[in-house]
């Protein structure tokens, strides 16, 4: 079965000449451990549609499937709990709480869940990520790929089944895009984690098992071999 599975999925803002079609009938799925990409210029909808998915709003029409539950059958209440254990979130902007440090901030989802962090776990992110001798370090003191790393961490620690990257790389050098692009990809496949990354960057898209173009609300399946077909 897929982990996500997205049908026929609609958004549309205001009505009469100034309505806008920001999502037409978009469908898509992903299986369990598979790490996508979705590229699209400023403004075609792709931003609405990572949104949609991880329930951070709510689509005009269509269903989204996460391992089997429909999102939006779900009362708001029950539908933000599940989406804060289910689905991890990484910004562009870091997002990170400034009085916290590393180890803090990474334990924070499951601290406002009234949950217990799994130490191993901990420091097993820590470890992989590379935070190990920053963890008592604040955000402040850590550079913009450090910073990104904490809030890939942050997005791990509940386990989620989903991790939804909106242009995760944005604010960052070639360098640290591209780290941040392996670590994403490890995670995929070390956690199995299904990942959904936007990102306006085709060369660092085309590191993905599969790449997904967005134009005008509209949704199309590049597949894999992304390096050909971003050519």
């Amino acid at each position: 079965m897929n982990l996500l599975n997205v049908q026929n999925l609609c958004k549309t803002y205001g009505s009469g000449e100034v309505r806008v079609d920001a999502l037409r009938n978009v469908s898509f799925a992903m299986d369990k451990g598979e790490f996508a990409a979705v590229i699209g210029e400023s403004g075609s909808g792709k931003s609405t549609l990572l949104n949609c998915i991880g329930a951070l709003d709510v689509p005009t029409s269509g269903k989204v499937y996460v391992d089997g539950l429909d999102l939006f059958s779900m009362k708001e209440e029950k539908r933000t709990i599940y989406r804060r254990r289910n689905i991890g979130f990484v910004f562009q902007s870091f997002q990170l709480v400034a009085e916290l440090t590393v180890e803090q901030n990474i334990m924070f989802p499951l601290l406002l869940d009234y949950r217990k962090p799994e130490q191993e776990y901990l420091e097993e992110i820590l470890e992989v990520l590379g935070l190990w001798d920053r963890r008592r370090h604040l955000p402040g003191q850590l550079s913009g790929g450090q910073q990104q790393r904490v809030a890939i961490g942050r997005a791990l620690i509940t386990r989620p089944k989903l991790i939804l990257a909106d242009e995760p790389t944005g604010n960052l050098d070639s360098k640290s895009s591209q780290d941040v692009i392996d670590l994403l990809m490890q995670a995929s496949r070390r956690y199995q984690q299904t990942i959904l990354m936007i990102t306006h960057n085709q060369n660092l898209a085309a590191s993905a098992d599969r790449v997904m173009r967005v134009s005008d609300g509209i949704l199309t399946d590049l597949g894999g071999n992304a390096n050909e077909k971003l050519s």
